[in-house]
Order: structure tokens, then C-alpha cells, then sequence
């Protein structure tokens, strides 16, 4: 080798050792910045020559600058993250509805109904007492305004989950932009696959996008040889061959509120919910905050038809002259338990008692409500029943406009019932306490509200009898049909203790991904991370390289000076 190939080749080196300083250098000023990926020069022997017998090597060459990562380990990463995410998201929702359940406070359902219960034993105690009916016309007040604040809170907490799935999809179409527009960048830097050079700060600012995007979606990706990516969602393509498509929130109703779904803007197919944040929110708001809600009402529900068919089935201090149903049918001639009253009465009966007030006489006709199905032609309807009501003696019934039952009394007597088997009065919102069908419209009757006197506390037995309010006082441990055969009490502890056991589950299983994708974190961070004493190392080792070859030059200059003495 001469002396001008040798000084070629020490030129040649001092250019890539110097490189490996500057690359070594980047690694360690960014070895701060979030999702930076260390980066490595790539070296190999430059192309040999042969002169004569004799095959000289001509030093090194840097093939390019690339990043140092796993992409096998990075798809697992956005897979825990996902995992993580949802369960997270989850964790957080459940931990927002035991807040708002507040079984532990004073203020809760569960103290709510007792005390109530409690005001119905006192008052069985002195079932004439104006004072202790009073009491027990407020705590059901009281009873039905919590659990209408319970519904209102947790449709608060259930829509706030929906502000937060916009957010989510905007801050999802914001990274898929971006993602789309470093692949041109890295495209466009990269030369189309034909340097070996990775544009690394662009590649990294991608990955950092990348890891988030799989924070809310479940996403995968595969690179194309021009160093772009197509991005997957599921089933559903993100970014492919230059096409796109984004997030939208398509609303719809549930319920009371108004909550969103969320689709792809050009397949319109729902976006996956195999993980992600947006899964674990969507999750949470229908069937966590939404499961609960639906026990509630049930609960809610029960508790307005079951005590008022106790209630109905009594009679009270005071007859009516004039009541009017609370629930209207949708067609007078339909059979009752099919025209669209939202409690469903059964076949049976109940009493009649049309009292002449002056004299004290009695007139006690029995109705009978036919919906056996054995002769349809002959089930109850609400015509058919204001015509048995109507034939009754000094007591007048019409269907008002609105499709409700209207009784009125000649002058000078009063109307009471009782033995209602068919919960036909419960069904129709006469002589009952509560009002409403389910959490969200609960209420006392206001006929109860103004006089408390209405309450249905005996069974016909005169001012002191209190067989009904034993009855009503029994009635949330007695099993109930419509929660098949639970009694109000074991179905609300039930539905707490399900949240309670299904929320200390969601809290070990997000505590679980987290410590996974922790632990996957940190073998990224050794394999892609910037060690400071590793980087260090490197610049020695450059510095010397580059110190050896500047001899190399000075020594090749000292014999060009010999060679031109001679």
C-alpha cells in the first residue's frame, strides 16, 4: 500500500471516527428525552485491493446510523399497554362508583330505607298518631330523594365517561395525523429504503406516537421497506398504502342521558374493544356505571310497585271523594295487563267500600280483574273496569282524555279498597304511597304529601287497626317475584356486593398489567435506552481511534518530508 492510499484510509477514519463521537454525543444528550431510542453507528472493513500477490485492506467505512430497537418486544409493549389502559380506565370508573354509592356513609340507600322502615314500626305502634304519620310521610320523601340523587350522580358520572371518549378520539386522530405524516418525512429522509441511516429523531417521535396511540386503541403495526408503516386497529385498517381513516363519536341514547359510540369514519365498523383506555371507558360507562344503574332501577322499580300493592290493598283514616290514577293506558280497550301500563297487574280482585258519611253504612262490592287468558273475549280491560266500578251504588268512574281512571262520589260518601290480589289499583296509581316507575322519576303521591291521613295503615278495622302497617314494615325482606323470589333487601346487597368483589378484582387485575408492562418497559429501556457509561465508553474508545489515526497522518507527513529531502 502506498503512502497516498494509507493517507486516504487514515482520512477515511478520522471522518468515521469522528462520526461515531458525534452519534455518541446525540445518544448522550437526549438520554433524558421521553421515547428517545439510542442510536448506533454501524461500521464495517472498507473494500480490500490486491496489488500483485498482496491483498490490502483499506480500513473502515460507516454503513449508517440505526436505531436500536425490538420491534418484537415493541409489539408487546403496545399489547400490555392496551391491557393496561383498559384496566386502568376501569379500575378508575369502579373506584368513581363505590364514591357514589357511599354504602359506608349516613347518606346511603341502604340507611335510607331503614330508617323509613323504622318510621312504619313506630307508627304501627300508634297508628293514630298524626305526629308519627308525618314521620313516615318525610322519610319516604327522604328514601325516594336519595335514590333519585343517586341516579342524578351517576348519570353525572356515567355522561362525564362519554366527554371523556371525545377526548379520547380527538386525541386519537391527532396521533394518527401525526403518524402519517412522519411516514412521508421518514420516507423522504430514508430515500426511499436505499440508506442504511435510520431518520432517527423522526423514528422516534413516531414510536413515541405509536406508544400512546396503543394506550387508547389496541393497535398493530407493519413497516414497509420505504420506512413508512400501516397501522392496524383489530379488524380495521388506520394507515395503509396511503389511505386513512380516523375516529368519530356517534351518539345515541341510553336512558336518561346521551352517550357515544365510536366508529371508524370510512368502514363506519365500531372500533375494537379487545383494550386500550377507550375500551376500558366505554366499558366502564355502559356496563359498570350502566350495570349498576339498571340494578338500581330494578331495585327502584320493585320497591314503588311491591309497596304499593301492600299499600293499595289497605284502607286509610280517610275515604276518597275524588281520585284520579296516576298511569294512563294507551288504549282503554286493551286487556290491562297489555295496554301499556308500566307495572303489568295479574288476575284477581279487590274490594270496593263506598261509605255513606253521616250514617256510617257500608256498601262493599267486589271487582273482579279477569287475566286468566282462558276466554280473552272476557279479560279486564280498563273500559270493561270502569263499567264494573261505574255500576257500582253512589260511585261514578270515567276515563279522562289522557287514557287515566277517575273515580268520583255522590255527595255525602266517600270511597275506600282493599284485598287487592291483582295489584290492578298498584298498577293503575290509585290509593298508593309512592309514585314513578323506576330511580330517576321516584316520588311520593301528592294526595299523601297533603294529608297524611291517606296512608293505608289498616285493614277496615277501624282508627287503631295496623295490620297493613305491619305489613308494609315486613315487606322489604319478603322474596318478590319481579326480582325472582329476592327480597329488596338481599337484591340491593347483592348489586353492592357485586361491585364491591367486582372492583377489588378490577383493582388486582389493572395493579397486575401495570406490573407487566412495567417489567416490559424496563427491558426496552435496557435494550433501546441510553446508558451514560456505555455512551462514555464509546467516546474514549472514538477518541482514541481518532487520536491513532491523526498520528497515522502526522507520521505519513513526516516521511513525505523525508522522501522530499532526498
Amino acid at each position: 500500500m502506498g503512502l497516498n492510499a494509507t493517507l486516504a484510509m487514515a482520512s477515511r477514519s478520522l471522518q468515521v471516527f469522528s462520526t461515531g463521537i458525534e452519534v455518541a454525543g446525540q445518544n448522550i444528550a437526549n438520554a433524558g428525552t421521553p421515547g428517545y431510542i439510542r442510536e448506533e453507528l454501524l461500521l464495517e472493513p472498507n473494500f480490500p485491493y490486491s496489488d500483485g500477490q498482496l491483498v490490502f485492506g483499506t480500513g473502515v467505512r460507516a454503513l449508517g446510523i440505526q436505531q436500536q430497537i425490538d420491534v418484537f418486544l415493541e409489539t408487546r409493549v403496545h399489547t400490555a399497554n392496551s391491557d393496561a389502559s383498559a384496566a386502568a380506565a376501569r379500575d378508575s370508573i369502579f373506584r368513581q362508583l363505590q364514591s357514589e354509592i357511599g354504602e359506608l356513609g349516613d347518606s346511603d340507600i341502604s340507611t335510607a330505607v331503614n330508617d323509613f322502615l323504622a318510621t312504619l314500626n313506630d307508627l304501627a305502634n300508634q297508628p293514630e298518631s298524626a305526629a308519627l304519620r308525618e314521620v313516615v310521610v318525610r322519610e319516604g320523601q327522604q328514601l325516594a330523594s336519595e335514590l333519585s340523587l343517586l341516579r342524578a350522580n351517576l348519570d353525572e358520572l356515567r355522561q362525564a365517561q362519554t366527554v371523556k371518549v371525545d377526548t379520547l378520539v380527538s386525541e386519537s386522530n391527532r396521533l394518527i395525523t401525526q403518524i402519517e405524516e412522519l411516514n412521508l418525512e421518514i420516507t423522504r429522509a430514508e430515500s426511499a429504503g436505499l440508506s442504511i441511516s435510520d431518520a432517527g429523531a423522526l423514528r422516534s417521535q413516531r414510536y413515541q406516537a405509536l406508544n400512546r396511540l396503543s394506550e387508547i386503541i389496541p393497535i398493530e403495526y407493519r413497516e414497509n421497506d420505504n420506512g413508512s408503516i400501516d397501522l392496524f386497529s383489530g379488524d380495521s385498517y388506520v394507515i395503509l398504502t396511503g389511505q386513512s381513516q380516523r375516529l368519530k363519536s356517534v351518539p345515541r341514547s341510553a336512558g336518561t342521558v346521551i352517550v357515544q359510540d365510536v366508529v371508524f369514519t370510512k368502514t363506519e365498523s365500531p372500533v375494537s374493544l379487545a383494550g386500550g383506555e377507550l375500551a376500558g371507558v366505554l366499558d366502564g360507562r355502559d356496563n359498570v356505571i350502566g350495570g349498576f344503574i339498571n340494578d338500581l332501577d330494578q331495585f327502584a322499580s320493585s320497591l314503588i310497585f311491591e309497596f304499593n300493592r301492600i299499600h293499595a290493598s289497605g284502607e286509610s283514616q280517610k275515604g276518597f271523594t275524588d281520585v284520579t290514577a296516576l298511569s294512563a293506558v294507551d288504549n282503554s280497550n286493551s286487556v290491562l295487563n297489555n295496554a301499556g301500563l308500566n307495572f303489568a297487574p295479574t288476575d284477581g280482585r279487590f274490594l270496593v267500600k263506598v261509605a255513606n258519611t253521616l250514617t256510617g253504612l257500608t256498601d262493599t262490592t267486589n271487582i273482579r280483574v279477569d287475566l286468566d287468558g282462558i276466554d280473552p273475549g272476557n279479560d279486564t280491560t280498563l273500559e270493561s273496569l270502569r263499567q264494573d266500578l261505574d255500576a257500582v251504588s253512589n260511585l261514578n268512574a270515567v276515563i279522562t282524555p289522557d287514557g287515566r281512571l277517575q273515580l268520583t262520589t255522590d255527595a255525602g260518601f266517600e270511597v275506600r279498597f282493599s284485598e287487592d290480589t291483582s295489584g290492578a289499583l298498584a298498577s293503575l296509581g290509585i290509593n298508593t304511597f309512592f309514585t314513578g316507575t323506576d330511580s330517576d322519576d321516584i316520588g311520593v303521591n301528592s294526595i299523601v304529601l297533603n294529608d297524611s291521613a291517606f296512608i293505608a295503615s289498616g285493614q277496615g278495622g277501624g282508627p287503631g287497626d295496623n295490620r297493613n302497617l305491619l305489613l308494609l314494615a315486613q315487606f322489604l325482606d319478603n322474596p318478590q317475584q319481579s326480582l325472582n323470589g329476592q327480597s329488596l333487601d338481599g337484591f340491593y346487597n347483592t348489586a353492592i356486593s357485586r361491585v364491591a368483589q367486582s372492583a377489588a378484582a378490577e383493582s388486582a387485575v389493572a395493579n397486575g398489567y401495570a406490573a407487566f408492562r412495567d417489567s416490559l418497559l424496563n427491558q426496552r429501556s435496557q435494550f433501546s435506552g441510553v446508558s451514560l457509561d456505555e455512551e462514555a465508553v464509546h467516546i474514549i474508545e472514538f477518541q482514541q481511534s481518532f487520536q491513532a489515526a491523526a498520528r497515522l497522518i502526522r507520521v505519513i507527513d513526516e516521511l513525505y518530508d523525508v522522501l522530499l529531502n532526498i
